[in-house]
């Protein structure tokens, strides 16, 4: 995990995924091999399936649980989340994550290996894969491998990890008294469409103008189109965009990246960043704000994103 911690404190604009395969089963009975990564960073063990105790009245693709030392953690089959038909194959391998502070084991088939790329090389998916559970993917030489959305798989799997808006009626004053943040504009860059509209429904329900980006490239030619007419017609930028918030994880250009390129923008100086990442980890909180992050949000941490957000821009 060394290299991973380097890339996570750095504006490298890289990360290491691991490979594993859920195949499937087509008409023909024919064995169709399927490829799909996760980030290092999430990944805490790779073991072969133990004994598994089963969960009632358990929802469909949960599998069971199983005690890893000191621990008892959900088994996530990946292939029934996937809708797929994997006729008799048998998946014994249990890829261990851990993030928002929960640790969740995968079923998969088998695990090949680590691969350490450029987010430039993954690609938003397309409308013909499983683009709900999937948010990105990356092209090798003689396969496709589809980045999952973790936080969504498991956050509807799992209701302790569930992530929803927060209801407007406790958003709507600040103190003691009703604030007008319509004035106000947020920049948010994620490329989970479940964290996205997350986070920006509940800005919105505060009264928050929210603009959405999909990655950190499509929010940086968001805020340079700003530059360019606030260059023109004197105007601040502020003005235009009162605060960032970002990913980590994104295609094309992740979070860290894109809050490197903002800080070292002259007429961005002043412009508050949040970074709101599962991987918010207190050591990781600490590179973030080294690297010009003025405050770190995890799930958690849901509840306070708007008074961040009025601390931060009223």
């Amino acid at each position: 995990m060394k290299q991973t911690n380097i890339l996570l404190e750095s504006d490298t604009n890289e990360l290491e995924i691991v490979e594993f395969r859920i195949d499937e089963m087509d008409a023909r009975n024919n064995l169709v091999p399927c490829h799909y990564g996760v980030n290092v960073a999430k990944v805490r063990e790779i073991i072969r399936l133990p004994q598994m105790s089963r969960v009632v009245n358990a929802k469909p693709g949960v599998e069971g649980m199983i005690k890893l030392r000191d621990k008892v953690i959900t088994v996530i089959n990946l292939a029934k989340v996937l809708g797929k038909d994997t006729g008799d194959l048998v998946a014994d391998r249990v890829v261990v994550l851990e993030f928002n502070n929960l640790m969740v084991g995968v079923l998969v088939h088998s695990v090949s290996r680590i691969y350490r790329i450029s987010w430039k090389n993954v690609e938003p998916p397309s409308h013909s894969v499983h683009s709900e559970q999937v948010t990105g993917l990356v092209k090798m030489d003689d396969r496709i491998i589809l980045v999952l959305d973790f936080e969504k798989i498991v956050g509807e799997l799992c209701s302790e990890s569930a992530l929803r808006p927060l209801a407007e009626g406790a958003l709507l004053s600040s103190e003691g008294g009703v604030v007008d943040r319509s004035h106000k504009t947020i920049l948010v860059a994620d490329d989970s469409l479940f964290i996205r509209n997350t986070l920006c429904q509940t800005l919105r329900s505060a009264g928050y103008a929210v603009t959405e980006a999909e990655n950190g490239a499509e929010a940086w030619g968001i805020i340079q189109d700003k530059i360019t007419h606030c260059t023109q017609d004197g105007s601040d930028f502020r003005s235009h965009i009162s605060m960032m918030i970002t990913d980590v994880e994104m295609p094309q250009m992740d979070g860290l990246h894109l809050t490197s390129l903002v800080r070292k923008e002259e007429t961005l100086k002043s412009l508050p960043v949040v970074i709101f990442s599962s991987l918010a980890s207190e050591d990781n909180k600490r590179k973030w704000i080294g690297l010009g992050a003025n405050h770190i949000l995890t799930k958690p941490d849901l509840p306070n994103l708007v008074r961040v957000a009025d601390e931060l821009t009223l």
